[in-house]
């Protein structure tokens, strides 16, 4: 059984855009990741652009399914702003410079610090967004949500 950082790592690549890199990744990612099978299997069994329009379907076009934590506490209000910093800090004490294109409260970027550090606090302090993110993605019928369910079965109950 992979640790749980395997898990998050390969969790992260999931919810990424799938490009090139993604898919030459699956059969690295079925190994490794046994909790994401139900996933790794759907995309490889996509043609390569369907699986990218149903990406940016989900996620990009679909505000309520927004891969972004601090969005789903705090909306588009100037309290995000600071959430964003205390992200960016959080890192920083780990050590870790945030760099990516994304901003640092983008669920992929979480879980590759939660896979470096083992710090569960993000992703425990906002189980309640990824509870609400998992029921949308649930609702609309697609693969991703089984990436949830997996998340979501590392952390501790409540909250």
């Amino acid at each position: 059984m992979p640790s749980d950082a395997v898990l998050y790592q390969a969790a992260a690549l999931c919810l990424t855009y799938p490009d090139d890199d993604f898919r030459a990744r699956l059969p690295l990612l079925r190994e490794a990741a046994p909790q994401l099978r139900e996933f790794v299997d759907h995309a490889a069994l996509t043609p390569a652009r369907d699986l990218a329009a149903h990406y940016v379907q989900v996620f990009d076009l679909e505000n309520r399914h927004s891969l972004y934590l601090s969005r789903w506490q705090d909306g588009d209000t100037r309290q995000r702003g600071m959430s964003l910093v205390r992200f960016k800090d959080l890192y920083r004490a780990h050590g870790l410079e945030f760099t990516g294109e994304e901003l640092p409260d983008f669920l992929p970027a979480v879980l590759e610090f939660t896979s470096r550090t083992g710090d569960l606090g993000l992703l425990a302090e906002h189980r309640a967004a990824l509870d609400r993110l998992r029921s949308r993605l649930t609702d609309f019928g697609t693969p991703y949500a089984s990436v949830l369910d997996a998340v979501r079965a590392t952390l501790p109950a409540g909250g």
